[in-house]
């Protein structure tokens, strides 16, 4: 479970499992050639628009206004790949961060530093639960004979011979 806080009404909401949570850290655009992380994106905007909301109306905006939008921001943007739905929803998320006030869009070098030790230490904690592992495998050895007595089938307690 992951408890989650709005931006907008501050409130805390659990989120679990089956619900579809991804971190904004992750979100990229496709590019012809790559794809552009989402900070970078949320920069150029941010700089086209002079740190103020977008332009442009999202509720009347037809999908070449958001497409011609989106080529002043990122103009290698692949269009076939990036609906513009996805140009919405950027667009969305650019106002809502803006007006939570949070201007600043690059990442910290420090939690992404943290991450990188947390995952290498939890690889050499991994590795060494290996190799303990392997060598209690190795440490216990089963005789022959009370491997064979174990591989016999136990007979099925049922009713009948519960009465017996």
């Amino acid at each position: 479970m992951l408890i989650v806080e709005s931006l907008t009404d501050k409130k805390r909401i659990p989120t679990y499992n089956r619900d579809k949570v991804i971190s904004l850290g992750d979100v990229a655009v496709y590019t012809t050639e790559t794809e552009v992380p989402l900070y970078k994106v949320l920069n150029s905007v941010k700089t086209k628009e002079e740190g103020k909301s977008a332009a442009i109306d999202l509720h009347v905006a037809t999908s070449d206004d958001l497409r011609a939008y989106m080529a002043e921001i990122l103009p290698d943007f692949d269009r076939d790949r990036v609906y513009p739905t996805d140009i919405k929803r950027l667009l969305s998320w650019y106002n809502i961060l803006l007006s939570a006030g949070i201007t600043d869009f690059e990442p910290e070098k420090e939690e992404a530093e943290e991450a990188e030790k947390e995952e290498s230490v939890k690889d050499e904690s991994k590795k060494a639960a290996k190799t303990t592992k392997t060598a209690a495998v190795k440490e216990v050895s089963v005789p022959k004979k009370a491997a064979t007595r174990a591989r016999q089938p136990v007979a099925k307690t049922t009713q009948r011979t519960r009465q017996k």
